[in-house]
């Protein structure tokens, strides 16, 4: 006979364990599945272990250039790569730990540590037990996605999740994939003090941001030193006796790159393909998401989907708003749905951009009346003082309503002082009501009113 609960959560990313909490919390007994690590991509392979190498390769940069700051710094500089992978295993392996013995400490739920798969609309199994519930979670996140090579046989390769394990200092280090996670890698790496360069299919660097927005990403890598080759059109990875070659037949330089290590980095896959799904006839699209509606609810009575593997966002923050939403309509009769949040995200180089709503290119092609400005990051006193002056300040406010429509600040700070422009879209309210706002100098946030008020017609 199955062991029965009031619900079933798989998988303890972001949103799972948080979800747990609350239906503990309502007095349902849950049972809590996890395969492999607790805590999910965010905590294992993702935001904190890589934002905790980001801090060791900041400080190694910064260090080789403190004379420009008038510190004086006798002999070389050296990472101990060791070292570096030590610290990023404690603050990761911390984060791990107290997720685990969070769910562990929760009343009402049992933790299963094994695979589960669908057997029926609501029966999951797993380590051979049979599960029934008629409220089932997927909480199973997303992997990274690595190509068929036609030369690729046997070749050695990295992805995020290998990228974690590496405790030494790779000669050359090629990265397949010119946008998020690959741009952090390689100017991580650089930083460390590898060789590295970029291949890139597209004709520019994130082709999902405006072109000032990439290309300047673009100057800040070259000039620290880092290859890039785009409009990389026939890219083929094989073995070669320094390690990898990957052919690249661009438009421009040698038709191949040698490098020492390969890391792929060209977008995620949801993990979806061994769940038994089909058992339970839940529907998936052609790239294996799980359909959900605007409540996070799968085409089958009383199953969810949260998280990555939903489709509807690739983020920590987004899938934790999905808990939320799940939370508010099935708990607190606070009706809340996905379409309702805004799409807002970080790319963690140095500096950072941060971003929030729609692109200059969207506002254009959706033939909205706009207004827009933009400021360099020479003209912010906080960048100057830091000595860290690339990049810019970018708002696009609706012509009509008023209302803001989106901004992308990439400079010091800009992950940071985006939430002011995003606080005042959730709100609604118009730009004025930022615009007319005192803040505190010197900030990167006290030249969002200026820029505000030297808006121009979006031509």
């Amino acid at each position: 006979m199955p062991t029965k609960y009031d619900a079933i959560v798989i998988g303890t990313g972001q949103s799972g364990p948080a979800l747990a909490g609350r239906l503990s919390e309502a007095g349902m007994k849950v049972a809590v599945l996890e395969r492999n690590l607790f805590g999910g991509t965010c905590v294992n392979t993702g935001c904190i272990p890589t934002k905790t190498l980001v801090a060791s390769a900041r400080t190694a940069y910064v260090a080789r250039n403190a004379a420009d700051y008038g510190v004086m710094i006798e002999g070389a500089i050296n990472v101990d790569m060791k070292k570096v992978k030590e610290r990023k295993d404690e603050v990761a392996g911390t984060s791990n730990k107290n997720v685990e013995s969070w769910i562990r400490g929760m009343e009402n739920v049992t933790v299963y540590e094994g695979h589960g798969r669908f057997e029926s609309p609501n029966t999951v199994s797993v380590n051979e037990e049979i599960l029934e519930s008629d409220k089932i979670f997927i909480n199973v996140g997303g992997r990274a996605f690595v190509p068929l090579m036609p030369d690729g046989e046997g070749l050695p390769y990295l992805t995020n999740t290998g990228m974690m394990e590496i405790d030494f200092l790779p000669e050359h280090l090629v990265i397949i994939g010119g946008s998020y996670i690959g741009l952090e890698f390689a100017q991580m790496y650089r930083r460390f003090g590898s060789e590295v360069t970029i291949i890139e299919k597209g004709p520019r660097l994130i082709g999902r941001e405006d072109e000032d927005v990439s290309d300047t990403v673009r100057e800040i890598l070259e000039k620290e030193g880092i290859n890039l080759r785009l409009n990389a059109e026939c890219i083929n990875a094989k073995k070669h006796e320094k390690g990898v070659e990957v052919e690249v037949d661009c438009m421009h330089g040698d038709p191949s790159v040698v490098g020492t290590h390969l890391l792929w980095a060209v977008g995620r896959v949801p993990n979806t393909d061994d769940l038994g799904l089909d058992k339970a006839g839940i529907e998936t699209n052609n790239r294996g998401y799980i359909q959900v509606d605007d409540e996070c609810r799968a085409n089958v009575p009383g199953v969810w989907a949260i998280g990555d593997c939903n489709g509807k966002g690739a983020f920590t923050h987004t899938s934790y708003n999905d808990f939320e939403i799940v939370a508010a309509n099935m708990l607190d009769d606070d009706p809340r749905r996905v379409s309702d949040r805004i799409l807002c995200y970080g790319l963690f180089i140095d500096p950072p951009l941060g971003r929030a709503g729609m692109t200059e290119q969207q506002v254009r092609e959706s033939g909205r009346k706009a207004l827009v400005g933009k400021r360099m990051m020479t003209r912010v006193g906080r960048a100057r003082e830091r000595g860290e002056t690339d990049g810019f300040i970018k708002i696009i406010v609706d012509a009509d309503t008023e209302e803001i429509l989106g901004a992308a600040i990439l400079g010091v700070e800009g992950d940071e002082a985006v939430h002011c422009i995003l606080d005042i879209m959730y709100a609604k309210a118009p730009y004025t009501v930022i615009k007319r706002a005192v803040h505190i100098h010197p900030t990167v946030s006290e030249l969002i009113p200026t820029v505000l008020g030297e808006l121009k017609p979006l031509e």
